[in-house]
């Protein structure tokens, strides 16, 4: 029987993962679907962890802030869902549009990845600052340059993926590069990916631990490590 694991890395986003598990457990309930919710705690010093015991999902804990990256990638071992959702912890992702993400895989196609995108239509633009967006184009053109195919939205973390494509790549970044990895990695395998408009909110409460120039920095970084290792096989 299919089950849908959910996966979300969470650093100090206690005042915002309450809604976020409360929302999404409503809506894969809606959906019938056996699933499971995965919440990595990396590395929090507020009550993130407390919330996600307070809503029964499973609970990964770090010791320490590994980054993203580590946090998904741990998360999708532990995942036993044929197909894993990957969802941001701060509420600007929208449990109501899974049942969206997930329709081309639950209606019987074959795609093996499904990215959400802010940027297929103007719906989410709202949710990303000027640079944020020039940032994010830069990097979009990058991956055309280095695969031949157009991604409106690289950076967006709101995703589905089949887990036997997801055993298919190894992944080893740790921040908030792996989305740049996992799209480059699957995009030179010639997976079958596609893109589908997603809302997006600004946050719900607290900041952006994402450093523009210096997380940019990194994903460039992993665009053309993934680029050369791709060619050497």
């Amino acid at each position: 029987m299919l089950l849908i694991s959910v996966v979300i890395p969470a650093y100090n986003e206690g005042p915002n993962l309450g809604l976020v598990l409360r929302d999404t457990n409503n809506i894969l309930q809606n959906m019938g679907f056996p699933y499971e919710i995965i919440v990595v705690n990396d590395g929090s010093q507020d009550n993130t962890a407390d919330v996600a015991k307070k809503h029964g999902v499973i609970l990964i804990n770090n010791d320490n802030n590994l980054g993203k990256g580590a946090a998904l990638i741990k998360g999708f071992r532990r995942a036993k869902g044929s197909i894993v959702v990957t969802m941001d912890a701060d509420g600007s992702h929208r449990a109501e549009d899974i049942p969206f993400l997930l329709s081309p895989m639950l209606n019987g196609g074959s795609v093996e990845a499904i990215l959400g995108s802010r940027f297929v239509d103007d719906v989410g633009r709202r949710s990303t600052s000027n640079l944020h967006l020039i940032g994010n184009r830069i990097i979009n053109a990058l991956i055309l340059m280095a695969t031949g195919r157009y991604i409106s939205d690289s950076q967006s973390g709101f995703r589905a993926y089949k887990k036997n494509a997801l055993g298919k790549i190894a992944l080893h970044s740790s921040g908030f590069d792996i989305e740049s990895e996992m799209t480059i990695k699957m995009l030179k395998k010639g997976f079958r990916i596609m893109e589908v408009p997603i809302r997006c909110d600004p946050r719900k409460n607290g900041f952006t631990r994402v450093n523009s120039f210096q997380d940019g920095f990194n994903i460039v970084k992993t665009i053309i490590k993934a680029t050369v290792y791709s060619f050497l096989g």
